[in-house]
């Protein structure tokens, strides 16, 4: 089983999700720790190769797990958010663009 290594403020903006939808991530995130698919999710190949995205809708709305499995090492969860249109925020997408940029450099080295 891997480990969650999350990045930045991702854990602190997940702890921010309402109850029932930090439960689903949590559930969904353990999920791709043992090796499964999430329930709802898609590949996010404009932030970076591998990075994939996790869909949680709920009577609050819509919250998004950004992250990326393929490292050996963990489970790198780059970003966290509630989507508030149908199209995912610049702002959303440069931030887990900049923190997977990141991420690669570091193992990089």
């Amino acid at each position: 089983m891997k480990v969650l290594k999350f990045r930045g403020s991702a854990l602190n903006d997940l702890r921010r999700f309402p109850e029932a939808a930090r439960r689903e991530a949590g559930y969904q995130l353990d999920r791709v720790q043992n090796g499964f698919v999430p329930s709802d999710w898609k590949p996010m190949a404009t932030v970076g190769k591998g990075v994939e995205e996790i869909r949680i809708r709920d009577e609050a709305g819509a919250f998004r797990v950004v992250y990326v499995a393929k490292f050996a090492g963990a489970i790198y969860v780059l970003h966290c958010f509630q989507k508030k249109t149908q199209k995912t925020s610049r702002a959303d997408l440069d931030l887990a663009t900049k923190r997977f940029r990141d991420l690669t450099r570091e193992l990089n080295q």
